[in-house]
């Protein structure tokens, strides 16, 4: 189990995440340290980048936005956010495969 993607409940998983807003595209880029790092095309601006994060979350992880919960940073590049539904396994797979 990767040290940015924590069991903290039955279906409740939260992942440490680093966010480079403003970047070309959205994408994941590797882990940073203890967290995930991904690269948002959404500016750093009213609260767009959070509102990036989640749908690319969503998206990505094939889940609707509302099982998705920012839990801390909404002004800072370190996140904590919170899943509902899924497995670590199955969260690590999606986010950790390289896209085709």
């Amino acid at each position: 189990m990767a040290a940015w993607c924590q069991q903290k409940g039955d279906q409740t998983i939260v992942l440490t995440l680093y966010i480079q807003p403003g970047a070309k595209s959205s994408e994941i880029s590797g882990e940073h340290g203890e967290a995930l790092k991904i690269r948002l095309a959404a500016p750093p601006v009213e609260g767009k980048a959070n509102q990036a994060l989640i749908r690319f979350l969503s998206e990505k992880l094939a889940i609707p936005k509302q099982a998705i919960t920012l839990l801390s940073g909404e002004t800072n590049r370190n996140k904590r956010v919170q899943i509902i539904g899924l497995s670590v396994e199955a969260i690590e797979n999606v986010l950790l495969t390289p896209p085709d």
